[in-house]
């Protein structure tokens, strides 16, 4: 994963209305913190962070002054109908050091024509360094009957990545499609015993 590059400002001024007119100025407040340094209050330019915080566990190197940190977005709050995002956390990190995070599964190719694919985790839970994280998963399915189901531990891994997640999650759950014929037998069987129950309800 790329590093975005964000010049940030020091904030002294906090609460409601110091953050409202951070944002009034297409900016964003954020904090900085870790390896047991004290929090750092920063202000983030706005269009350049929202680009970067895009894509899930953005590593961002952050110039504040003379001093540049780099940081992982790790909890950004965006406003529930706006398109702008309120506040982000960001925690400092160090080149070679690994961290815990949640990357997307991707799932690619085509199962058998009979079956039908459901993702059950969305995203593996992976020990990686902070420099190379995963953007993406790829589970393929490819030529895959119904009754195949792939668990965590079977997923190929990038190189370096430990899996957090436990092995016997099921990632992938590759069922047999069932017909017309079959559903609408199923849908009149389940009207025919709804009907019988009514009919025994009203006789009691």
């Amino acid at each position: 994963m790329s590093e975005t590059k964000l010049v940030a400002e020091p904030r002294t001024q906090f609460g409601k209305g110091a953050a409202r007119k951070i944002r009034r100025d297409h900016k964003i407040p954020a904090v900085m913190y870790g390896h047991g340094a004290k929090p750092i209050h920063i202000t983030l330019p706005g269009h350049d962070s929202m680009m970067a915080l895009k894509a899930a566990n953005a590593l961002l190197t952050i110039v504040l002054g003379d001093e540049e940190h780099l940081a992982l977005a790790k909890d950004v709050q965006r406003d529930p109908i706006k398109p702008v995002i309120e506040h982000v956390d960001l925690v400092i990190v160090r080149r070679g050091e690994k961290v815990t995070v949640s990357v997307p599964v991707h799932v690619e190719g085509e199962a058998a024509s009979d079956a039908v694919v459901t993702t059950d985790h969305t995203e593996l839970e992976l020990e990686v360094e902070a420099t190379h994280i995963p953007e993406t998963i790829v589970v393929s399915v490819e030529g895959l009957a119904a009754g195949t189901q792939i668990l965590a531990g079977a997923v190929t891994l990038p190189e370096g990545a430990t899996l957090v997640t436990a092995p016997e999650a099921l990632v992938v759950n590759i069922t047999a499609m069932v017909s017309e014929e079959a559903l609408s037998a199923d849908l009149a069987g389940e009207g025919a015993s709804t009907e019988a129950a009514e009919a025994s309800a009203d006789e009691a």
